[in-house]
């Protein structure tokens, strides 16, 4: 097993922290309130639980894979920093077309306002 990165604690990337299976993202589309900014989609879904989870959807129109991947990385560690704020949620995120361009601090922008003020 391999030692978790540097800086990597409490406040990481849990599995039980992640929409996994198809069955939660539709179960989230259907009954979660639906957000839009130019850039993402924002589906929530309030639920029993013990905290929030997240789940990515980044299409190819996004951009090719290293692009998507980026997207992903940016989408999760805003999740990462703001997880403590959030209620028991599935929250989906949907990435659009030009979410490749933005820097983390216009991501943080962008969500921040949608997903604090929605709760």
């Amino acid at each position: 097993m391999r030692p978790p990165a540097p800086g990597v604690g409490q406040s990481g990337f849990p599995r039980k922290r992640r929409l996994i299976r198809r069955r939660d993202f539709l179960q989230a589309q259907a009954r979660g309130k639906k957000f839009h900014t130019p850039h993402f989609g924002v589906c929530l879904a309030l639920k029993e639980g013990d905290g929030p989870r997240l789940g990515l959807v980044v299409g190819r129109k996004v951009g090719p894979a290293v692009q998507r991947n980026r997207v992903k990385r940016l989408l999760r560690e805003f999740f990462r920093r703001h997880q403590e704020l959030f209620p028991p949620a599935d929250i989906v995120l949907m990435a659009k077309k030009g979410a490749a361009q933005l820097t983390y601090a216009q991501v943080e922008e962008e969500l921040r306002p949608v997903l604090l003020s929605s709760l």
